[in-house]
């Protein structure tokens, strides 16, 4: 079973409550405005601030 793009449309940032952006090449949620990186593990996004990773400088752009 893979991640169900249908839940972008209610998904959002736990930081800031904006929009989420799936990579799919990194099984990620990316939040531009924190510039934070949320893991989908096993299908399941992982939205807790404490586990996600900062976005590097190069991402970023």
């Amino acid at each position: 079973m893979a991640f169900d793009i249908k839940l972008m449309e209610i998904l959002a940032c736990p930081v800031c409550k904006g929009k989420l952006h799936y990579k799919k090449d990194l099984q990620e949620l990316w939040c531009n405005f924190d510039k934070l990186a949320y893991a989908i593990n096993k299908d399941i996004p992982v939205l807790l601030e404490s586990e996600a990773r900062r976005l590097s400088e190069e991402e970023r752009n």
